[in-house]
């Protein structure tokens, strides 16, 4: 016998068609310089107010001790490095995102990836409430007008995020490319600016007054002032976390992305120290650090309003990070049965919309329950993030001493210098900010802990009930079974109900119309058309004590079903040409088929008769 080749020009229509869709889904995914602006404004940004805190720290030993802001800023840019170099290895290791939870699930266990989820999703919704209330405060500053108005400011900027996310990532990119590019720009010019005078063209704010010493520069300062300043180092993790999100190749992108993020936040990051340091910026009343730097850069003409535009705009768009790694994260932690699976359906964009819309509500309810204050979430929101940090790098430390391939020892060392590090700032800023709201993670933490083990619980039961993942064994059918009884409910004689019959009639079993006697002389009107029409089917009558149809129903199936019997509910349901004519019709269709699917074992099966 003589085999006939498969032709493989019948194979690329197929292979065309999936390049197609490729593409077509690659349009809605974000490029490097996307990425950057979808992702990292929440890092970028944070330079508004890392600086300050290690500021705000030293001056408890008076104001030469500012000095020490650059040796800070510099141990500070050398995380900052250890850590990018770290996400870059996460995002080659775990291509489908997920950050320190894809590194802590595959290389440390259960518990410590459970740790790893509760603390970013920590991370994310007060990543939103944070940026979103230093926005609106920094707008408040230079109109005082809206301070009595900031908890409307933050959510009307919250729903108009979660709409453009809802549209998709790419779109979203698209509107921060270019606030992100002003913010940038202008910081990097007030570097470059201040560094090139001597003196600061003009000094804003109310003069602090003397600065008495009540502390020494000694180890424990110095590492308060280390540990506030990593809330420059939020963000970070977020592109390695949505690495999905990127177009192919996702990876290499993804690493471009994160390697520019390193640079641009180092640059700034050692730029304002330096001009710290040079024009001696201690804290003044009524204004920021980053002010004072950008008035004694441009004085207090339009470049300085535009700058002070450009970092209020930026911290209220810093919040868009958070839409851009928590749905992925959630729907990993659906893939994995530990939220809801509707987590992890997304939308032709593609869009994870179920997990932007609950980023949305939970973060309004945070901004809600503090009134939109900044100072009231800050101490929870940085020590979550370094429990991130602290994972990821752990969990790559016992990867390499695992894989033992080339080069393995270096990394190890580096990301085990890293988990050391953020160890550190994470134990520090959770001691001297306790007091302040950072025990609320004692709470908040074991709280989705329980949530995520119980959800993975439950489901994991439901596998187990209904042999998920396992051969059932199906028993030969008897010669003696009885047919399936198929059941019409008939409230009039009509088309609707004929194409009921008729689609009933395509089943193998015994088809019986059945009618509630809720109005006598209506019921004898309906027995005497059916006896008129005699479609071949037998019509019952069923009595009806509580003139419910629902119930006089519920019950006779529910009969049959317990005397052993398959049973099929056929439903016909009118369907409307257009939505506004969906309140004229009977809704009593959809709530007959939701009441037996929950009180019944038969199968359910709906017809929709669709009205031109």
């Amino acid at each position: 016998m003589v085999e006939t080749p498969v032709s493989p020009t019948r194979e690329l229509p197929i292979a065309d068609r999936r390049v197609r869709r490729m593409q077509r889904g690659d349009k809605y995914r974000l490029t490097a310089i996307g990425g950057l602006s979808a992702l990292s404004l929440d890092a970028l940004s944070s330079v508004a107010y890392g600086p300050e805190a290690i500021v705000l720290v030293l001056v408890a030993a008076g104001a030469a001790a500012v000095s020490w802001t650059l040796p800070v800023s510099l141990a500070i840019a050398t995380l900052l490095l250890v850590l990018v170099l770290s996400y870059r290895q996460v995002i080659a290791v775990h291509p489908d995102g997920g950050g320190s939870y894809a590194v802590a699930k595959k290389d440390l266990g259960r518990g410590a990836s459970l740790l790893a989820a509760a603390s970013l999703v920590v991370d994310y919704v007060l990543t939103v409430a944070v940026s979103l209330a230093a926005g609106a405060a920094s707008l408040a500053s230079a109109f005082p007008g809206l301070a009595d108005h900031l908890l409307l400011i933050t959510l009307s900027g919250l729903a108009l995020l979660t709409v453009i996310n809802l549209i998709g990532v790419a779109e979203s990119a698209k509107v921060l490319m270019g606030p992100t590019l002003l913010f940038i720009v202008a910081i990097l010019a007030v570097i470059m600016v201040g560094l090139f005078r001597s003196t600061p063209v003009a000094v804003i704010g109310t003069d602090p007054g003397p600065f008495v010493p009540y502390d020494t520069v000694g180890i424990l300062l110095l590492l308060k002032a280390f540990s506030a300043g990593c809330s420059a180092l939020t963000g970070v993790e977020a592109i390695a976390n949505a690495v999905p999100s990127f177009r192919s190749p996702a990876v290499r992108r993804a690493q471009h992305t994160e390697v520019a993020l390193g640079v641009l936040l180092c640059t700034m990051l050692l730029g304002l120290a330096l001009l710290i340091r040079r024009h001696h910026a201690v804290p003044r009343g009524d204004v920021t650090l980053l002010a004072q730097l950008s008035a004694a850069a441009f004085g207090t003409g339009w470049p300085f309003y535009v700058t002070s535009l450009a970092v209020t705009l930026a911290l209220c768009l810093a919040a868009n990070t958070s839409f851009g790694g928590l749905p992925v994260l959630l729907s990993l932690l659906a893939k994995d049965h530990r939220v809801a699976h509707l987590f992890a359906l997304r939308s032709e964009r593609p869009v994870f919309r179920y997990g932007v819309a609950a980023l949305a509500i939970l973060a309004a309810t945070v901004l809600l329950v503090v009134h939109a204050e900044t100072h009231r979430v800050l101490p929870v929101y940085a020590v979550g993030v370094f429990i991130g940090f602290t994972i990821s790098q752990t969990g790559l430390v016992r990867h390499w001493r695992e894989q033992r391939g080339s080069g393995w020892i270096p990394r190890a060392i580096l990301n085990g210098f890293g988990a050391l590090l953020t160890a550190v700032a994470a134990v520090v800023l959770f001691i001297e900010k306790f007091n302040e709201g950072a025990w609320l993670l004692l709470i908040i933490v074991p709280a989705l802990i329980t949530l995520f083990a119980r959800t993975e619980n439950y489901y994991r039961s439901v596998a187990d009930q209904l042999s998920l993942g396992r051969i059932p064994f199906l028993p030969p059918q008897s010669p003696d079974q009885e047919p399936m009884l198929i059941v019409v409910p008939v409230v009039a004689v009509s088309e609707v109900t004929a194409r009921a019959l008729r689609t009933a009639q395509a089943f193998d079993g015994e088809i019986i119309a059945v009618a509630a006697e809720i109005d006598h002389a209506a019921t004898r009107r309906l027995s005497a058309q059916w006896k008129q029409w005699d479609p071949g089917v037998p019509l019952t009558v069923l009595p009806s004590p509580r003139r419910s149809l629902i119930t006089t129903l519920v019950g006779y199936v529910r009969a049959q079903t317990r005397a052993g019997r398959q049973v099929t509910v056929l439903l016909a349901q009118v369907e409307a040409a257009h939505w506004y004519h969906r309140p004229l019709h009977n809704p009593r269709g959809p709530v007959l088929a939701a009441t037996l699917r929950a009180r019944t074992d038969a199968v359910i099966a709906t017809l929709a008769v669709r009205l031109d």
